[in-house]
């Protein structure tokens, strides 16, 4: 399948082997291709993350036999999984402040190499607190998160990065399911081999630890920060401002909208790690089956990252094309109720075939959300999309949290009835996604500002002082908002400058 750039769409400078815009990001995508710097980009982004999220859920696929070994209690086993979950919060906000400061590529490399050592460690776990804590530290590398959707935001054209998001960040989590397929297998294979099933889950841990491994260093040996080079090197010769870290951080968090789609993140991606936490133990214990059946179950929720968060970034950049950015949030808030609603239903089925269906249905809805949240994400900071995407990301982390900490610690509620509360927070949840507004495109129940002069430059210009303007450093912001018309949706999309708007391509 190949659609057909239009006429004002550049053919790609001999340095790239796509088409590119005039911030050199690219306007074609080629899913086979692994073409430096945007498809190679694309594709370290996504298996990063893939292999940090097969890291940080290997141990929920094990707990039937985890806990009979570390005699977790119910409380335990809820702990651990919150504590897998909330060591992310604020790498996820320190790591998008690295991205814009360092880099995509040393700023998740790091990470993921830091990170590995606690999962070798799991595998000498002896007791409910040392179980906590190599989950906790484990569960700081799921920040790569943050690192995926920069560096894809930063390679790709306005029209193509919800499409290129949802795939890095769908296939990213992809590894949840994935995991709950890989561990049991590696588990029943070790058995097989003849160890007793209490060493069995120690030596499975040895297998994503150095998946992780070899990952960091792939991303940094194989990566580019950007279209036109790495970070430090564009800094030193001049051709990328240094960034103060100070007035990043300042525009990114006084940025209102990036704290809605934290919670909004919070309730869709949240509750998908939630999940992962609890789905397999739940189907287990529930309707009474064998750990390899409803390993299978659980990884039906992952795996739909296949394609279901790729189908909401796609989808996004569908209804923008006509809808602009109301059409984003519209479809967003809409997907997302839906999702809330399924997650209720959830929780009220009493047998296993009603209850694989909603959940497959559920996965669905839940993931496009995440698809779509971070589809909006790009838009609103250029110069602090490190920060908001990390808050945006952090949101996730503290949803999944709350949510674990309410629903799913102890004894308190069944988990059934824990699900359908779930699904009452992620209906309210959803609904402050109608405050989200943008002067130059409208929200969700206006349209864009009266004042017809106020423009896409305008907003982007917001975050530069009069100084760093005089000095030229807004440039690169400027590019971007004019490639950023197009989600004026339907409306005539006019440069004063004459830049044209460009359409995205993708290839197959």
């Amino acid at each position: 399948m190949e659609i057909e750039p239009p006429e004002s769409v550049v053919p790609p400078p001999a340095k790239f082997a796509l088409p590119v815009d005039s911030e050199h990001m690219a306007t074609e995508f080629r899913f086979f291709s692994i073409a430096k710097p945007h498809m190679s980009a694309f594709h370290l982004s996504w298996v990063s993350f893939f292999t940090c999220f097969v890291s940080s859920f290997a141990a929920p696929p094990l707990i039937p036999i985890i806990r009979d070994d570390l005699n977790l209690t119910a409380t335990d086993i809820g702990n651990a999984g919150i504590a897998s979950v909330s060591g992310a919060v604020f790498a996820r906000l320190a790591l998008g402040a690295a991205c814009d400061v360092f880099g995509p590529r040393l700023a998740s490399s790091s990470l993921i190499i830091l990170t590995a050592p606690a999962v070798y460690f799991t595998s000498i776990a002896s007791s409910p607190v040392s179980f906590l804590l190599v989950r906790f530290f484990a569960g700081f590398s799921l920040a790569t998160f943050v690192s995926s959707q920069f560096w894809t935001s930063c390679m790709f054209s306005a029209n193509l990065v919800g499409t290129a998001n949802g795939l890095s960040g769908g296939w990213g989590n992809l590894g949840g399911g994935a995991t709950q397929l890989i561990m049991p297998f590696v588990f029943s294979v070790i058995r097989d081999i003849g160890a007793v099933k209490f060493t069995a889950w120690r030596i499975a841990f040895f297998i994503p630890a150095l998946l992780q491994t070899v990952t960091a260093f792939a991303v940094l040996l194989c990566g580019q920060d950007l279209p036109d080079g790495n970070l430090q090197r564009l800094h030193k010769e001049g051709d990328k401002p240094k960034e103060d870290f100070s007035k990043v951080f300042y525009h990114g968090i006084s940025n209102y909208r990036g704290w809605i789609l934290a919670l909004t993140y919070g309730y869709c991606f949240g509750v998908e790690l939630t999940v992962d936490n609890i789905i397999a133990e739940y189907f287990y214990d529930r309707f009474d089956l064998k750990l390899s059946t409803a390993g299978i179950i659980a990884a039906t929720f992952g795996l739909a990252n296949l394609f279901s968060r790729p189908l909401g970034g796609v989808l996004s950049d569908v209804v923008a094309k006509r809808f602009g950015m109301r059409g984003r949030l519209w479809t967003l808030w809409t997907v997302q109720t839906i999702g809330g609603i399924l997650c209720v239903i959830l929780g009220r089925m009493g047998s296993l075939g009603a209850s694989v269906a909603v959940i497959v249905a559920f996965s669905i809805f839940c993931q496009a959300a995440s698809g779509l949240t971070y589809s909006v994400v790009p838009f609103v900071s250029r110069r602090s999309l490190g920060v908001i995407s990390g808050m945006t990301g952090g949101g996730g982390n503290v949803g999944a949290v709350v949510t674990q900490l309410i629903f799913f610690k102890g004894s308190r509620y069944s988990k059934e009835r824990g699900i359908t509360l779930m699904g009452i927070m992620i209906i309210c949840c959803t609904l402050p996604i109608c405050l989200i507004y943008f002067p130059q495109w409208g929200g969700m129940l206006c349209g864009p500002s009266s004042n017809k002069s106020f423009a896409e430059e305008d907003y982007y210009l917001s975050e530069w002082s009069s100084l760093e303007k005089d000095i030229g450093f807004h440039h690169e912001s400027m590019k971007f908002a004019s490639n950023s018309r197009s989600e004026r949706g339907k409306r005539s999309v006019i440069s004063t400058t004459g830049a044209a708007s460009i359409s995205p391509s993708i290839q197959v």
